[in-house]
C-alpha cells in the first residue's frame, strides 16, 4: 500500500487513565504563568494547511470490559490479575470504560476539533482464542461502531494500530508468542481480519507499536508481559527467553534523541550509535533490507542474518514510518571506560551509556517516566534525522506527550491546571514547525501541498506495569471512581490552538477565566494587554 500523499501527524492525549499528580513552581503569590518566548508562540497556521491533529489512546488503557461480550483474557489481564500492575495493584478492567462510554469520548473528540484518533484493535476482543478460534462478531461491531462514528459524526481519521503489546492469553500458553515462529501467522491472520473488517474505510495502518521496546521490556527486562528476560537484566517470572483498499502501512518505534556527553570524537560517534541501536535496529530492515552497519559491527555473528530472499522481501516493506519521541538524553561512550549500568557495558546496547546530566545540570526538567526528559530542540533533531536517513519517508510522529513528576496529594484543582503540560507541548510542537520550515528552506524535504502531519500525544501499556495510575498523561482528568471525564487546562489550550487562537496562561489557586472560550474555568487566561489575571 501506498500513502496518498508524504505523510506525517501529530496526536494528542485524548483521555488520561494514569494517575501522576502535577506540582507546578509558582511565584511566591500562587500564579503559574506560562514563560513568555518564541517557543510558546506557536499557532495552528505556522503548520502546513493539510497537517493533521489527533488524539491517541491504546485498547487496554481505556477500553475495559475486559471479559464482556466473548472477550478473552489478554496477556495484560492475566500479568495485572496475577503480579499486579504498579504498586498498588492496579488493573485495566474497567480502565476509562471507553467500551460502553465511546460515543461520549467521540463527541469530546469532536469538540476539540481534531481530526485524527489513533487507537487499537485488541486481538483478545476480535479475535479470542486467536487462529484457534472463531470471528467474534461483538468485537468486529465494536470498532466499526468507533469507526463509522468517528467519520460520519466528526468527521476524524482513524489510525489504527494493529498490535499494540495486547494478545490472547491462550498464545502465550500454546507457545509463548513472540517467542515461537507461529506467532507470525497469528499477526498476519489479525491483520488480514482487520484489513477486511475495517479496510474499507481506515486508509492508515501501523503494523507493530515499539517492536524494540516491547522486546526490550518483555523479553529482557522482564517487567511487562510476558515477564520474560534474559541475563544479566533482571529476575522474570516466566523465565528466560530464547493495500488493494488504498490504504497505507507503517511501522512505530520509539525514538528518543541522543546528543553527545562530550566533544569527544568517541562520544560523538557514541550518540551515532545509540540511534542505529533504538530506532535504526527496527526501521533499517523494514527500509534498506539489513540491520545498521553499526550493529552489525558491535554484535557480529550474534546477530541473525537475511538472506538475500529475505533482504529483498523486507525493502521498503512500509510506506511511512511512525515516531514516537518523548526525550532527549546524553550518549557516553563505554568502549573505552566502564559505565554504570550493567546494560551499558554490553553489546546489545552499544556499549552506549545515556545519562540527563552534563557537569551538574540536566538537559531538561525530568518528567514521570524514568530517564524521561523535557528538551524541545529533541524533536526537531530527531524529525531531522529520519527525514535525511530515511530518503524522505513519509513520516507521522505517532507519540509524544508530558507525564508530571510524582507528586501524589496534590489537589484535583492543581491537576487540572495542568501548566507545564501546555509548556510543553507548545514548546515542542514550535520545534516541529521549525524543522518544517527550515528543512523545507533547505531542501532536506518538501512540504506537499495537502501534506498530513499528526503528532500522537498518548501512553503505552508498560507505564501501567511500572506505575499503575500514578503517571497522568493527557488533556482530561478520569475521577477513579465515578469516571468522570474533566477538560484539563491543556484540552482549552488545545482547543484554542487548533482554531488559531493563542494566549499565555495563569493560574491562581482562586482559578482564572479562559476568555478565549468565553467561559470560567477551572484555568485562566493572561490578558497581555493589561497586563494582569483575570479571575474568577
Amino acid at each position: 500500500m501506498k500513502p496518498k500523499s508524504p505523510t506525517a501527524c501529530h496526536f494528542f492525549f485524548l483521555i488520561s487513565a494514569h494517575a501522576q499528580l502535577l506540582k507546578d513552581s509558582n511565584n511566591g503569590d500562587g500564579v503559574f504563568k506560562i514563560e513568555e518566548n518564541e517557543e510558546t508562540q506557536i499557532k495552528r497556521s505556522d503548520f502546513p494547511s493539510g497537517f493533521l491533529f489527533g488524539a491517541a489512546t491504546s485498547a487496554y488503557q481505556v477500553e475495559g470490559a475486559y471479559l464482556e461480550d466473548a472477550k478473552s483474557l489478554s496477556n495484560w489481564d492475566v500479568f495485572c490479575h496475577t503480579v499486579g500492575c504498579g504498586e498498588n495493584g492496579e488493573n485495566g478492567d474497567i480502565a476509562d470504560d471507553h467500551y460502553h462510554m465511546f460515543l461520549r469520548d467521540i463527541e469530546l473528540m469532536h469538540s476539540l476539533g481534531i481530526q485524527a484518533y489513533r487507537f487499537s484493535i485488541s486481538c483478545a476482543r476480535i479475535l479470542p482464542r486467536g487462529r484457534f478460534g472463531e470471528v467474534n462478531p461483538a468485537g468486529i461491531m465494536f470498532y466499526n461502531k468507533i469507526i463509522d462514528n468517528l467519520i460520519l459524526k466528526g468527521g476524524i481519521e482513524p489510525f489504527v494500530t494493529i498490535h499494540h503489546a495486547d494478545l490472547p492469553q491462550e498464545l502465550e500458553d500454546r507457545y509463548r508468542s513472540w517467542l515461537n515462529p507461529a506467532m507470525q501467522e497469528e499477526f498476519l491472520y489479525l491483520a488480514e481480519v482487520c484489513f477486511k473488517s475495517f479496510g474499507d474505510r481506515v486508509k492508515y495502518w501501523l503494523t507493530i507499536n515499539e517492536p524494540e521496546l516491547i522486546a526490550g521490556l518483555a523479553y529482557q527486562m522482564g517487567i511487562i508481559p510476558p515477564s520474560r528476560c534474559s541475563e544479566p537484566f533482571g529476575n522474570c517470572l516466566s523465565g528466560n527467553s530464547d493495500p488493494k483498499q488504498g490504504g497505507s502501512i507503517g511501522l512505530t518505534v520509539n525514538c528518543n534523541m541522543y546528543e553527545p556527553l562530550t566533544e569527544s570524537e568517541l562520544d560523538h560517534r557514541a550518540a551515532k550509535r545509540a540511534l542505529a541501536f533504538q530506532s535504526g535496529w527496527t526501521l533499517d530492515p523494514s527500509i534498506f533490507g539489513d540491520y545498521p552497519e553499526e550493529i552489525k559491527e558491535y554484535l557480529g555473528s550474534a546477530l541473525p542474518s537475511f538472506s538475500l530472499d529475505e533482504k529483498n522481501y523486507m525493502k521498503n516493506s512500509i510506506d511511512f514510518i511512525g515516531i514516537n519521541h518523548y526525550s532527549t538524553t546524553y550518549a557516553k561512550d563505554c568502549t573505552n571506560s566502564s559505565c554504570c549500568g550493567a546494560t551499558e557495558n554490553r553489546a546489545i546496547q552499544g556499549f552506549v551509556g545515556t545519562v540527563g546530566e552534563r557537569d551538574g545540570v540536566l538537559i531538561g526538567e525530568i518528567t514521570a517516566m524514568g530517564g524521561s526528559y523535557v528538551v524541545p530542540r529533541g524533536m526537531q533533531e530527531i524529525v531531522n534525522h529520519i527525514k535525511i536517513r530515511y530518503s524522505n519517508k513519509p513520516m507521522f510522529i505517532t507519540e509524544n506527550g508530558y507525564s508530571s513528576p510524582d507528586v501524589r496529594e496534590q489537589r484535583v484543582i492543581e491537576l487540572m491546571n495542568d501548566v507545564k503540560r501546555v509548556e510543553f507541548h507548545a514548546r515542542y510542537l514550535a520545534h516541529l514547525a521549525k524543522s518544517i520550515r527550515h528543512s523545507s528552506e533547505e531542501k532536506l524535504f518538501e512540504i506537499a501541498e495537502g501534506e498530513q502531519m499528526c503528532v500522537d500525544i498518548s501512553y503505552g501499556h508498560l507505564w501501567i506495569a511500572i506505575n499503575g495510575y500514578n503517571v497522568r498523561f493527557g488533556l482530561y482528568y478520569v475521577d477513579r471512581q465515578t469516571l468522570t471525564q474533566i477538560p484539563k487546562l491543556s484540552a482549552r489550550w488545545y482547543k484554542n490552538f487548533l482554531t488559531n487562537k493563542t494566549a499565555n496562561v495563569c493560574i491562581s489557586s482562586g482559578g482564572v477565566r479562559n476568555s478565549l472560550l468565553g467561559s470560567q474555568e477551572m484555568g485562566g487566561v493572561r490578558n497581555e494587554s493589561v497586563g494582569k489575571c483575570d479571575h474568577v
